[in-house]
C-alpha cells in the first residue's frame, strides 16, 4: 500500500511539472505573441518615425586626424542623407578592426597605409578596399635625439644603437623609413625598444643618457615639448617626407558592393565637413582641442600645423584622377602603397608581398571618379547647383627647393646617407652600368619621398694609383651620375656633385655615396 501511493505521489509530482511547464509555455507565447505585439503598436502608434533610414558604423582610434570623422559636422551632413553615423573606438589594434569589418560588425574604418597591410598579411587576405584619403602627416610624428650622443641620423649605425617608439603606430613606420632609406647597415637586430605611447616614451627620453646612440620617435604635442629641452634635435620629422605616412579611409568589400551610394554619401559628408573646418578660422585647432579637451591652445595648434586633411582635388590626385599639373607632384595611390610595401619588406615588418604587386586591388577608385564626373563641391549641398570642380581648393605642392650659393652648401646640416647599392661603372671610366641605372630610377623615388633634401653626390676612387687621375674619375662619376638623376626628373638645383679623398683599396671606394642634407633650422 505504502509503495502504492508512493508511486501515485510520484505521478502527480510529474503531471504537476507537466501543467508548469505548459503554463509556462502559454505565458512566454501570449507574450510573445500578444503583450510584446500589444506594446509596440501602442509604442509606434503614439511614437514617431525615425528620421534614419540607415546607420553606418566606422572604427577608428582616438588620433586628432580623425577629428573630423567624430565631428557634429559629419554627423549633420549625414543626417541630410538619412544616414545615423555611429563611430567605435578602439586602442588602435589594426587586426581586430580589420576582423571587425570582415565579419561585417562595422562597414568602413581607418587605417594608415602601412598598418592596413600588415593587418591584411596576418588575415591572409584584404576584405576591405580603400576609397578615400583622409589626411598625411606633415610633421605631426619626428625622430629626437639628444645631440651629445647622436647628431646625425649616420651615427645611428652601430650595434648598439636603438629607436624607443610605440609599435604598431605611425611612429614605428616613421623609423622604419629611417632604417630602409639611410644606410646603417650595422644597425643591430634588436633595434627597436618598445613603449607604451608617446608619453611613456617622451618621459623615457627625459631620463635617458644623452650620450647614448638612441633616437626617440614621438608625436605631437609631445615632439614640440622635446624640442623645448636643450641639447635635443629633430633628425626626421613627418614634415620632410611625403606619401608614406597616410592615413586613409576603407570599406567592406561586400558593404561597397552593395550600397555604394551610402559610401559615396559619407565620403561627401566628410568633404563637406572637413571644406568647413578648413575655411572657418581657426576651425581644425578649435575641432581638434574640444575633441581632446586634455589639449592646450598650443598643443592643438601643434597637432594642426602637422596633420594635412586631404581636399577634394588631391583625393583625386591620389586616385589618378586628375593628371599634369592638376595633380601637382602627389603620389598615386597605386605609388604610395607600392613605396610603403617596399619600406616594410625592407625592415622585416612583411615575409613577403601579400598583394604581388597587385597594388590598384586595394583601392576602388569608382565613387570618386562618379563624384568628379558631377562636379562634386563640398561647399554645395545640392550636387550641380553653386560651385563646381574648377572651384576646388587646389593641391598643395612642395615647395621647390631654391639654388644654393657655396657657401650655404657648406652650411647645410648633414641628414644621414641615402641607402643605395654600390653603383658601377665600366672599368676606368664614368659610363654606368645598365644594372645600377635601376638603382640610381629608385634612388630618384627615395628622393620623391624626401622632397626638402638636398643631394650631395660624393664620387670616390681607391687610393692607389695617381692621385689626380683618381680625383678627375670621381668627379666625373659624380657628374654622370647626377646627369642622369637631372634627366630623370630630380630638379638640378637640389644636386651638388664633388670628390672626395681616396680613403680605402674596396671595390666600393670607387663608387659614390649619396649623401641628403637640410637648410639649418
Amino acid at each position: 500500500m505504502a509503495g502504492e501511493a508512493e508511486g501515485k505521489g510520484f505521478k502527480g509530482c510529474i503531471v504537476v511539472v507537466i501543467w508548469l511547464v505548459i503554463l509556462a509555455v502559454i505565458a512566454v507565447a501570449v507574450r510573445y505573441f500578444y503583450t510584446d505585439p500589444k506594446e509596440e503598436k501602442l509604442q509606434s502608434d503614439t511614437g514617431s518615425n525615425s528620421s534614419y533610414s540607415h546607420e553606418v558604423k566606422i572604427q577608428a582610434d582616438l588620433f586628432s586626424g580623425y577629428s573630423v570623422l567624430r565631428s557634429e559636422e559629419m554627423k549633420k551632413n549625414l543626417r541630410y542623407d538619412g544616414i545615423r553615423l555611429t563611430m567605435v573606438a578602439d586602442e588602435a589594434d589594426y587586426s581586430a578592426r580589420l576582423e571587425a569589418l570582415e565579419d561585417g560588425d562595422v562597414q568602413m574604418a581607418v587605417f594608415t597605409i602601412d598598418s592596413l597591410l600588415v593587418a591584411g598579411a596576418k588575415l591572409g587576405r584584404y576584405p576591405v578596399s580603400i576609397v578615400m584619403v583622409i589626411d598625411e602627416t606633415v610633421g605631426a610624428d619626428a625622430v629626437v635625439a639628444f645631440d651629445e650622443g647622436v647628431k646625425a641620423v649616420q651615427d645611428l649605425n652601430t650595434s648598439d644603437a636603438s629607436f624607443v617608439l610605440t609599435p604598431s603606430s605611425p611612429s614605428e613606420f616613421l623609423a622604419r623609413v629611417v632604417k630602409s632609406h639611410f644606410k646603417l647597415p650595422k644597425l643591430g637586430n634588436n633595434w627597436i625598444v618598445e613603449s607604451d605611447g608617446s608619453g611613456a616614451v617622451f618621459e623615457i627620453m627625459k631620463n635617458a643618457d644623452r650620450t647614448k646612440k638612441q633616437a626617440y620617435v614621438l608625436w605631437e604635442p609631445h615632439v614640440s615639448q622635446a624640442k623645448k629641452i636643450p641639447g635635443v634635435k629633430v633628425l626626421l620629422d613627418s614634415s620632410k617626407i611625403k606619401g608614406l605616412i597616410v592615413d586613409v579611409l576603407v570599406t567592406r568589400r561586400e558593404y561597397l558592393r552593395d550600397h555604394p551610394e551610402k559610401v559615396r554619401a559619407v565620403i561627401e559628408a566628410y568633404s563637406r565637413a572637413a571644406h568647413h573646418y578648413r575655411n572657418e578660422s581657426g576651425g581644425f585647432a578649435a575641432l581638434v582641442r574640444s575633441d581632446d579637451t586634455s589639449l592646450s591652445e598650443d598643443g592643438s595648434k601643434a597637432i594642426v600645423d602637422g596633420i594635412q586633411w586631404k581636399n577634394t582635388l588631391e583625393n583625386y590626385a591620389h586616385f589618378g584622377l586628375v593628371k599634369g599639373a592638376a595633380a601637382g607632384d602627389l603620389l598615386t595611390m597605386e605609388d604610395m602603397i607600392g613605396n610603403v610595401t617596399e619600406i616594410l619588406l625592407k625592415t622585416q615588418a612583411l615575409d613577403s608581398d601579400p598583394l604581388n604587386g597587385n597594388y590598384t586591388s586595394l583601392y576602388y577608385d569608382k565613387i570618386l571618379l562618379e563624384m568628379r564626373a558631377d562636379n562634386f563641391h563640398p561647399a554645395n549641398l545640392i550636387a550641380g547647383l553653386g560651385q563646381g570642380t574648377k572651384d576646388l581648393q587646389g593641391v598643395r605642392t612642395n615647395i621647390q627647393l631654391g639654388k644654393l650659393s657655396e657657401s650655404q652648401w657648406s652650411s647645410l646640416r648633414a641628414v644621414g646617407d641615402l641607402n643605395v647599392q654600390s653603383i658601377g661603372f665600366r672599368r676606368g671610366s664614368s659610363a654606368i652600368s645598365l644594372s645600377s641605372e635601376h638603382e640610381l630610377r629608385r634612388l630618384k623615388k627615395m628622393l620623391d619621398n624626401f622632397p626638402s633634401f638636398y643631394l650631395r653626390i660624393v664620387g670616390q676612387t681607391r687610393s692607389e694609383g695617381d692621385p689626380e687621375a683618381n680625383r678627375r674619375l670621381a668627379e666625373t662619376r659624380a657628374k654622370s651620375v647626377g646627369d642622369f638623376l637631372r634627366n630623370d626628373g630630380v630638379s638640378a638645383s637640389r644636386i651638388r656633385t664633388e670628390a672626395a679623398p681616396s680613403a680605402s683599396k674596396s671595390g666600393a671606394a670607387q663608387s659614390v655615396r649619396f649623401q641628403v642634407g637640410q637648410v639649418p633650422f
